[in-house]
């Protein structure tokens, strides 16, 4: 039996996301409000201030712009996960005086090893061109968010943590502004003494900076019927953050084992300093069996020969969970940009799979915006037509060079196992993607039948050293929720048996359970990965401080 999840998803609340003709006349007043606080977000809010900086130097006319940065997170850097190896061209352009050693990096890449495993062997293969990282360099990225922060401030951006936002406000097509989420709510909705009400915040230019799988850009697209030529398709990421014995000299990345021959994906260990190793195991979301747990296969992978050394006598510091968008240049949406709105980074699919880059992309799309907003501003005109120069500065960019230079090679993956997959990602690369010589077609996540599997006869058992179950593996997120906080996921009203154990398997924060027939969902486990958004119940931003508080990911 097969089961297709999207028969099971409930639809993305449109109505409730896009608020119509309802604007408050004590809303705050701002210029330009970037929704996330991300890599993206911040380089296009610093990049921003600069050119209202020197225009107003130069004794232009344009007068003070307000730019405000909305992150959902209590800190800066909190629900920001990545690998994360940094080309570093972005960063370079959007601060050019500042030395390589002052930049918030890690170090740079000295060497890397590239392995296809067996459940018992590693065996190193040449590393693939579209994964040679010389010249690029390891970092936090949750430390690169603290310190872009840093920046924008002391250029008087205005930055507020703690503040979700769950509805666009909208005049006719124009977008006009935030709502933020209420906070202090019993479960039931009813008001607790800490009860915030929701704020509105009005903007000349709204800029969503999101990340994957971003609500209020679905919901947007959704709402203005904006696609692309295929849907964009996710991966889940699991990673662990290590304090060691052993010091790990180069980068190294996995393929093969634990995963099976028809999921795509592999894992990443990088040393961020002597003592301190990021491990993490990404899997495409388009996988065939009902059963497949990314949580469980990391910690399957720390047993491996290859890993366990690396690892044993040390101890897990951090753990986190995120999406990817995965669907390259044929799921990129047709603009990324309407009357009053840009769409930028991971929330717009700015992520190359085969080289495994995506925070250069964002920042550069963030930058592309601030330019297309200035001018906007300046000419008094922030329609859909003016803003349009964002979507051409994209598009004739090395962003989308890049994506189009491999834009079959994940999707050559989809419907083939590990081997063939990989012979045609080969003749890609070759030809800068000119093999097969047309589009290879896709569907969503959760349109991919879920093959069930029987119970494992010996079941996967954590020994709380080396390996963790869900949940203490989820309290090393640092996740502080509320335990009566209202449920912000929203599930079906029949979950079957079956898809109950999907929704168990896939959450690696151990949010739903399967318990006799039926499904027990527990809100506050929520890490915010979005993985439940792409294949199960619907994910809602809940009161700011909620959620993971993530220091070195």
């Amino acid at each position: 039996m097969s089961i297709v999840p999207s028969r099971y998803q409930p639809p993305l609340p449109i109505d409730r996301i896009i608020v119509r003709d309802a604007l408050d006349i004590d809303a705050v007043t701002m210029d330009v409000v970037f929704v996330g606080g991300g890599p993206a977000g911040f380089a296009g809010a610093i990049e921003l201030a600069r050119l209202v900086q020197r225009e107003k130097e130069s004794g232009g006319t344009l007068g003070d712009v307000q730019i405000a940065v909305l992150e959902k997170a209590e800190g800066l850097g909190e629900h920001t996960l990545s690998g994360a190896i940094v080309n570093p061209c972005a960063i370079q352009e959007l601060f050019p005086k500042i030395s390589e050693a002052a930049l918030p990096f890690r170090g740079p890449v000295r060497g890397e090893r590239v392995y296809f495993l067996t459940s018992d062997r590693a065996i190193r293969i040449p590393t693939p061109p579209t994964m040679a990282n010389h010249g690029y360099y390891i970092a936090s990225i949750s430390e690169i968010v603290r310190w872009l922060g840093q920046q924008a401030e002391s250029l008087g951006v205005n930055v507020f943590t703690g503040f979700p936002v769950d509805a666009l406000l909208v005049e006719g097509q124009r977008v006009a502004g935030v709502r933020t989420t209420p906070s202090g709510l019993k479960r039931d909705y009813s008001h607790g003494s800490s009860y915030r009400p929701p704020a509105e915040i009005t903007a000349r230019v709204t800029v969503l900076s999101e990340g994957a799988r971003g609500m209020l850009s679905e919901a947007y697209c959704e709402w203005q019927r904006i696609t692309g030529e295929n849907p964009q398709i996710f991966a889940l990421g699991v990673k662990e953050v290590w304090e060691t014995k052993q010091t790990l000299a180069a980068v190294i990345h996995t393929l093969g084992w634990p995963l099976p021959k028809d999921a795509f994906g592999g894992s990443f260990i990088y040393p961020l300093a002597s003592n301190l190793i990021a491990i993490g195991l990404v899997v495409g979301m388009d996988y065939p069996e009902a059963s497949l747990d990314v949580h469980v296969m990391l910690q399957r992978l720390k047993l491996h020969s290859l890993v366990r050394p690396l690892l044993e006598g040390g101890h897990m510091l951090e753990w986190g969970a995120k999406t990817i968008p995965e669907g390259g240049y044929y799921a990129l949406r047709r603009r990324r940009s309407g009357d009053g709105l840009v769409i930028i980074g991971d929330a717009a699919g700015y992520v190359e799979v085969a080289s495994l880059k995506g925070i250069h992309y964002a920042m550069q799309s963030g930058m592309y915006a601030a330019r297309a907003i200035f001018d906007a501003l300046k000419s008094g005109d922030t329609s859909a037509v003016s803003l349009g120069a964002y979507d051409r500065a994209v598009d004739a960019s090395y962003i989308v060079s890049d994506l189009r230079k491999r834009r079959n090679m994940r999707l050559a993956f989809q419907g083939s196992n590990l081997y063939v997959g990989g012979i045609k990602a080969g003749m890609m690369t070759l030809t800068k993607g000119a093999f097969p010589g047309r589009k290879i077609d896709s569907r969503p996540d959760a349109d991919v039948p879920r093959a069930e599997a029987p119970a494992e006869p010996f079941p996967f058992t954590p020994d709380g050293t080396l390996t963790f179950n869900k949940l203490d593996a989820n309290y090393k997120s640092g996740n502080a929720t509320r335990d009566d906080i209202p449920s912000h996921l929203i599930v079906g009203t029949n979950t079957p048996p079956a898809v109950a154990d999907l929704y168990q398997h896939m959450c690696p924060a151990g949010v739903y359970e399967r318990r006799g027939d039926g499904l027990i969902v527990s809100p506050p486990n929520c890490i915010d990965c979005k993985a439940t958004d792409v294949i199960g119940p619907r994910w809602t931003p809940r009161e700011g401080t909620s959620g993971p508080h993530y220091r070195r990911m």
